[in-house]
């Protein structure tokens, strides 16, 4: 499981499928929660995350330093709810809940990718330039937006002129991963490149410029990725678990858990409280 198999399989097809099938309509009436939750609500998260870990653990006897303990904050900020998802659709939630959790889960990994160069940086003892951080943040974002619109308009339009199904699939696989690939190779986030790309050609509009039959075929194939990506990511993760490392940190592991949780908990409450 290493990172050129990340960004060059599961990433793209994840991304794009989760966008491709959000009600674009109700993100947008939803985008200063969303945003809330995936910008401040992130650093805060982490902020709180790595303080109460370092002292909770100290209470029990166990020494973090606070490098590690940031870096680990980083790391478990962005949260990645797949099988929260999966629930929510099986059970039949409020479609403002799903939207919620979905799009704040799409957009939060560049606000955790600024945070962990930040982290790993004071770890290592380098000292990474703060004055520049806010311009690569804005430039990845914005290079990405601009990158999957321009696939997200021309996937839309091509799927409206379009009436063979398997070129249908062929054109928005090539939108996931092309999308994905131009961003990531001109420095700007391809994250945000994919979730764009699949909002645009996911939308009602879109949709309904489409046959039922291929629109069925689209979603049924997306579905499908979805689920095998998502199984093969958490095989591989289970494949390269030490199971002696994790029996022999069970206390740690235990701590943390209810520290995050807790944590996240505590910040999401006061966003959607304070946010419309």
């Amino acid at each position: 499981l290493t990172k050129e198999l990340l960004f060059a399989v599961f990433l793209p097809g994840l991304l794009f499928e989760a966008a491709f099938h959000l009600d674009a309509e109700e993100f947008w009436r939803n985008r200063l929660t969303i945003f809330s939750l995936a910008l401040p609500a992130v650093v805060l998260a982490t902020l709180l995350t790595a303080s109460a870990l370092v002292f909770a653990l100290r209470l029990f006897g166990i020494a973090l330093a606070w490098g590690p303990a940031f870096v680990f904050a980083t790391l478990i900020a962005a949260t990645d709810p797949i099988a929260v998802v999966a629930l929510v659709r099986t059970l039949g939630a409020p479609t403002r809940l799903g939207v919620l959790i979905e799009g704040e889960s799409l957009l939060n990994d560049g606000t955790a990718a600024v945070s962990f160069t930040v982290a790993v940086g004071y770890v290592l003892g380098s000292q990474p330039s703060t004055a520049s951080l806010p311009i690569d943040f804005m430039y990845a974002i914005g290079a990405g937006v601009i990158v999957g619109a321009v696939a997200g308009f021309a996937t839309r339009r091509l799927l409206s002129w379009l009436d063979d199904v398997m070129v249908m699939i062929t054109m928005t696989t090539t939108a996931a991963y092309g999308s994905f690939l131009v961003a990531d190779t001109v420095g700007a986030s391809g994250v945000i490149a994919a979730v764009t790309a699949g909002l645009l050609s996911g939308t009602d509009a879109s949709q309904r410029a489409i046959s039922p039959p291929a629109r069925a075929a689209l979603q049924s194939f997306w579905q499908y990725i979805a689920f095998a990506l998502n199984s093969l990511v958490f095989l591989l993760i289970g494949f390269q678990a030490g199971v002696s490392e994790l029996l022999s940190a069970w206390r740690s592991i235990a701590i943390a858990y209810v520290v995050v949780t807790v944590t996240r908990i505590l910040v999401t409450s006061v966003i959607v409280t304070v946010m419309p």
